[in-house]
C-alpha cells in the first residue's frame, strides 16, 4: 500500500548541534565568571576578617595551621632572623599565598616588581586612606623602593633604570638583610633574639609592622606572636644544626658597598 499522507514537516525551530553546543558553552562561561567573582569577593571578606577580628571573636585554636608561617622561599641565613620573619608574616599576611597578597586579601600574579596598587582602607584608624602594602611582609611601595636599593641581591637594569624583582626569594632576602643591619636599627636584633628578648624586638619593630602589637593596628594574632616565634625557631634550628648561621646569598661586603 502506498502511503498517501502528506510528508511530515521539519520544524524551523529545530536547533542544530552546533547551536546547542554554543549555548552550553555560553552557560558554562557565565557560571565560571560568576564563580570567579564569588571567590574574589570571599577573599576580600576573609582579608578584612583576619585583619580586624577582635581577640574575643577569634577561635581558640586559630594559632594552629597558620598560613603566614609557611617556610621561607629563600635558603640560608640566620635561623633566628628566619624565625622572626615567619612570625612577622603570621600577623601581616596570614593567607594561603602570602607572597602574592595585597592589602585587604586580594592576590596579584605578576611579581616582576612591587604591584604598587593603592587600595582603600575601609576601617580602622586610617579609614579612607589607601595602602600599597603587598607581599609576605606587606611592603609599602615607598618602603620597598628604599629597602630594595639597599638590600636587594640582584637588581636589574642600570643607573636610573634599576628594577627590583618582587619575587618571593627577593622579598625574603631584603627583609632578612634589613633585620640583620645593626646600623639601621641601632640594635643587634640577631643577638637580642639569642638572648631571648623577643618581646623587646617585636616592640621595636611595631613602628614598621603595626600588627606586631604595641601599635595602632593590633589584631587577633598579635598577642600570640611570642609563642609563634618560639615554634618557628624550633623549626628553623632543626634545619640549621647547632643554630649556626648558614652561608647567606650575599656578603656583608657587597651589601655595605650598595648603601
Amino acid at each position: 500500500m502506498v502511503d498517501t499522507s502528506p510528508p511530515s514537516q521539519v520544524s524551523g525551530e529545530e536547533k542544530s548541534p552546533d547551536s546547542s553546543r554554543r549555548k552550553k558553552l555560553l552557560v558554562a562561561t557565565i557560571a565560571a565568571l560568576g564563580l570567579t567573582v564569588a571567590i574574589q569577593n570571599w577573599q576580600d571578606v576573609e582579608g578584612l576578617i583576619m585583619r580586624y577580628m577582635p581577640d574575643w571573636l577569634a577561635p581558640p585554636t586559630h594559632i594552629t595551621g597558620l598560613r603566614g608561617t609557611m617556610p621561607l622561599a629563600m635558603r640560608g641565613g640566620d635561623p633566628y632572623i628566619r624565625a622572626l620573619m615567619r612570625t612577622i608574616s603570621a600577623s601581616e599576611s596570614n593567607y594561603a599565598r602570602p607572597y602574592h597578597v595585597l592589602y585587604g586579601g586580594r592576590y596579584v600574579r605578576n611579581l616582576n616588581r612591587h604591584p604598587n596598587r593603592c587600595i582603600t582602607i575601609p576601617v580602622g584608624p586610617n579609614k579612607g586612606n589607601c595602602s600599597t602594602a603587598a607581599g609576605r611582609y606587606q611592603f609599602l611601595n615607598k618602603t620597598w623602593s628604599k629597602m630594595s636599593r639597599r638590600y636587594h641581591p640582584r637588581p636589574g637594569g642600570i643607573l636610573l633604570w634599576r628594577s627590583y624583582s618582587f619575587e618571593p626569594e627577593y622579598q625574603d632576602r631584603v627583609v632578612h638583610d634589613w633585620l640583620s643591619d645593626r646600623n639601621y636599627w641601632n640594635a643587634d636584633i640577631p643577638q637580642m633574639l639569642r638572648q631571648g628578648k623577643v618581646r623587646p624586638v617585636l616592640r621595636m619593630l611595631s613602628g614598621t609592622w603595626t600588627s606586631l602589637g604595641y601599635g595602632i593596628e593590633t589584631n587577633s594574632m598579635s598577642k600570640h606572636l611570642p609563642e609563634i616565634y618560639e615554634r618557628m625557631l624550633k623549626e628553623e634550628l632543626g634545619k640549621s644544626p647547632s643554630g649556626l648561621i648558614q652561608k647567606p646569598a650575599i656578603s656583608n661586603e657587597n651589601r655595605t658597598r650598595r648603601k
